[in-house]
């Protein structure tokens, strides 16, 4: 569902983490079993949002928040991000970056309002369709279809999105989740 020759995100771009999957039993300190999810979503007004991007992080506290980042917003774009001090260099990588320290926020629901809603949304459409049951192996390819379907909720045309989707279809080469093993 997803074309490799995708417009990057441009104009003002909130970036954050979320994190998807079930229910965490209180833990100490910062443990989870729940998979972090990276959102990148286009602000094009105070209460409008433009496209979206989603991608599962590997490695938490590295700079591969700052790598998606580079992969799927333009330069010269504006990024806001919270206060995390590793996402800092996106201003010498040719982006304005504004960041907001979310511990010091007054009203932590006014920060990056956009990602909030979209992971919201995310959580909401695995839990309705999936019913709580997501494969780690398998939710690159859920995140995939939330984008396509999040990227396209405006249309008027659904014929021409079903054209899409099968043209996308065609031109790409089947990806196995796993290669059938050789007697």
């Amino acid at each position: 569902m997803v074309r490799p020759d995708r417009d990057l995100l441009s104009g003002v771009v909130e970036l954050d983490t979320t994190y998807v999957g079930g229910q965490t039993q209180a833990t100490d300190g910062m443990g989870t079993d729940k998979v972090p999810v990276m959102v990148a979503v286009e602000r094009i007004g105070p209460h409008k949002l433009g496209r979206v991007r989603l991608a599962l992080a590997y490695r938490l506290g590295s700079l591969q928040l700052v790598d998606f980042a580079r992969a799927t917003i333009a330069p010269g774009s504006t990024i806001r991000t919270d206060g995390d001090l590793g996402l800092r260099r996106l201003a010498d990588l040719g982006y304005n970056h504004e960041y907001v320290n979310m511990y010091r926020s007054d009203d932590k629901s006014q920060e990056l309002p956009g990602v909030h809603l979209v992971a919201s949304l995310l959580k909401r459409w695995l839990a309705g369709v999936l019913h709580f049951r997501v494969s780690v192996k398998q939710l690159p390819y859920y995140l995939d279809e939330y984008t396509f379907r999040f990227n396209r909720r405006t249309s008027n045309a659904r014929g021409l999105l079903f054209y899409r989707l099968l043209q996308q279809a065609l031109a790409t080469d089947p990806h196995p989740l796993h290669e059938p093993q050789n007697p």
